[in-house]
């Protein structure tokens, strides 16, 4: 008797093909971000006019703001759908980078808090979301494929936002401005599975 055909993993044989590029861009936009903001925050705000004082007590609010984020992600934001925490998570970078470009130094706080808390909540979507999408099958397989371009992303992130720092100042955050609303444009167009929709 012929041998049965070895079994493909789902998501190589039948995957959501537009949800797949879609969360891998989030993803590597989301670390190449978290990346740079890591690398580079208090020059940065130096750079739109905080006191070297000023600049790493803001930074150092980014850490407490991702538990806070996480925290209400396990606790309010948890009768959402996972995308809807992610929604809100990835528009809060843009939303503080755009608040300090504008505000300079007095607005440094409020960015920093923004991005943790944004950071937190889209590093426990990193696990949640694709099982929001596709479902438990192939989980494992996806994962691998989806943080390969987030991997990238990571390695380039300081190297680059480096670069246009140098050239640019603050100005470089107009970057990571444009990356994140491209993830958040990519969450506005993916969809739960039907399994989750209807449970």
């Amino acid at each position: 008797f012929p041998h049965p055909a070895p079994a493909v993993p789902a998501a190589a044989s039948a995957p959501r093909d537009a949800a797949m590029p879609l969360l891998a861009l989030v993803f590597a936009v989301t670390w190449f971000t978290s990346t740079a903001m890591a690398a580079h925050l208090p020059a940065l705000l130096q750079g739109v006019g905080a006191t070297p004082a000023a600049a790493v007590a803001a930074a150092a609010l980014v850490g407490p703001a991702q538990v806070a984020a996480r925290l209400l992600e396990f606790g309010f934001l948890r009768r959402f759908d996972p995308i809807v925490s992610a929604r809100l998570a990835a528009i809060a970078h843009p939303l503080g980078a755009l608040a300090v470009l504008a505000f300079g130094a007095p607005a440094a706080m409020v960015f920093t808090v923004l991005h943790g808390a944004g950071n937190g909540i889209l590093t426990i979507a990193k696990g949640t979301l694709p099982l929001a999408i596709f479902g438990p099958a192939g989980y494992g397989y996806r994962q691998g494929v989806l943080m390969v371009p987030a991997r990238f992303a990571q390695a380039a992130a300081p190297f680059v936002f480096a670069l246009l720092m140098e050239r640019y100042g603050a100005s470089a955050l107009l970057l990571s401005i444009a990356v994140s609303l491209a993830g958040f444009a990519a969450l506005l167009a993916l969809r739960p599975a039907p399994r989750a929709l209807a449970g």
